[in-house]
């Protein structure tokens, strides 16, 4: 478990609250259906790095933007990455048990820096390259459930506390990844450059 940086101070949130399945061709792309409703899970802090590490060869990546709650209300925004091992993932699925093997290992929430924001959430797009290759791409408009609406969810049956992370859903575009691999994601309000978080990855 590692400290994150909001506003460079430096803090560790009590739990990363990630909403599943919250984009359309995400959701074609690894064969799932599209859910009746929204799907919520949680990665314990000690999930929680700003370093990305090979953890195996079916381990995704899973790019996303990242909401800092204080006072029950997004305070602050960052890039971050769900890692997911896809084939325990694909085990539990199958038997219908819980996540936690293949969602909440420690290392699996890996944040970058997350920076105060006020704007409008509908303007907000994340890119995610790899060796200088755009891989992943996402808007407001893509989410099939908007920022305000998972607050309102997650709120109907567990509380926020202040520095909590949501992790919003990955766009299609997941994949497994390797050492010395260089991630840049990009937060943006339309055209301007809210945040940027570098990772090379480390074995």
């Amino acid at each position: 478990m590692h400290a994150i940086h909001y506003n460079d101070f430096p803090f560790i949130p009590s739990k990363v609250v990630c909403i599943g399945r919250n984009y359309v061709e995400h959701i074609h792309e690894l064969n799932n259906e599209i859910p009746s409703s929204m799907v919520v899970f949680n990665k314990p802090n000690s999930a929680i790095t700003d370093t990305l590490r090979f953890i195996s060869s079916d381990t995704r990546f899973e790019g996303e933007i990242c909401f800092l709650m204080m006072k029950g209300k997004v305070a602050g925004i960052g890039f971050g990455l769900d890692l997911t091992k896809a084939d325990t993932q694909n085990h539990l699925k199958a038997k219908g048990l819980p996540w936690e093997r293949a969602k909440g290992f420690d290392g699996s929430a890996v944040l970058g820096k997350l920076v105060p924001f006020d704007g409008p959430l509908e303007s907000l797009r994340m890119t995610l390259h790899i060796n200088g290759i755009l891989v992943q791409e996402a808007t407001y408009e893509l989410m099939i459930y908007k920022p305000l609406e998972m607050i309102e969810e997650i709120k109907s049956f567990m509380s926020f506390e202040d520095g909590d992370i949501i992790m919003s859903g990955t766009p299609k575009g997941v994949s497994t990844y390797k050492i010395d691999d260089e991630f840049v994601g990009r937060i943006y309000s339309d055209t301007t450059l809210l945040v940027e978080s570098r990772w090379r990855v480390l074995g």
